[in-house]
């Protein structure tokens, strides 16, 4: 008996090591998906996004911003063209950073993108299609946006109107959105304001390829039934005879 314990320690030992390492295995994968993931959205978000913020660095640092609901940093490039006294033109590039800190805490993907959709589209709406990074912060935190004709606009905000307790749909509202039109446009590439026009319309519907169905003909009257002609009067009895 005093033999056969070390080989019982031995065995109880194996078997403990073989389950670590199956646990170890089962629980790597795992934890390797959900960053895969989460990499991956932030990457669809910031590659849709990149003209509204500027540039796809701007739009990924603008996306995990409203992520996390820390701050990020925008870059605003300027290119100057000077003319020389001998003709030729000489070229500068000014880059200048702004920070933007989101008026909401941290948000999911799906809110991430609702938000950015409705800030894209309000400005659109304006006529403003490459935003500077001042106008991206007012159009979501609230603020002043100057237009092309020198005129200036107060933005309500998106963030700022969420961090006051209102939904989506009732943002949307505000703006002169349909909120299911809006996500539906911006999930396919698309925006949903006309201002690129110098008119403001109605969202247009998510499904323009819809068709829509044909007005019932109108039914025709049915023609008037004749008058029945009148019973001719019955004549009176005769008397009975002997009557």
């Amino acid at each position: 008996m005093k033999t056969q314990r070390p080989v019982l320690t031995l065995l109880c030992a194996s078997l403990l090591t073989a389950f670590a390492a199956q646990a170890i295995a089962q629980t790597s994968p795992t934890t390797a998906t959900t960053t895969t993931s989460t990499s991956t959205e932030a990457t669809r978000l910031a590659n849709r996004y990149a003209s509204f913020a500027g540039s796809e660095s701007n739009a990924e640092a603008l996306v995990n911003a409203l992520r996390d609901g820390t701050s990020a940093t925008l870059d605003t490039t300027t290119t100057t063209t000077v003319t020389n006294p001998d003709g030729s033109t000489s070229t500068s590039t000014t880059t200048t950073p702004t920070a933007i800190q989101p008026a909401t805490g941290k948000m999911g993907w799906g809110n991430v993108n609702v938000a950015l959709a409705l800030a894209q589209d309000e400005l659109k709406q304006m006529g403003i299609t490459q935003p500077t990074t001042d106008q991206i912060n007012a159009v979501l935190n609230g603020g002043t946006v100057t237009l092309a004709d020198g005129t200036t606009q107060t933005m309500q905000g998106v963030l700022a109107l969420r961090a006051e307790g209102e939904g989506w749909g009732q943002i949307s509202n505000t703006l002169g959105f349909k909120l299911g039109d809006v996500v539906s446009a911006s999930n396919n590439g698309h925006s949903q304001a006309g201002a690129e026009h110098g008119n403001t319309p109605e969202v247009a519907s998510a499904h323009p390829d819809k068709v829509e169905r044909p007005d019932h003909p109108t039914r025709p009257d049915h023609p008037d039934r004749p008058d029945r002609p009148q019973r001719p009067d019955r004549p009176d009895h005769a008397g009975r005879p002997g009557g």
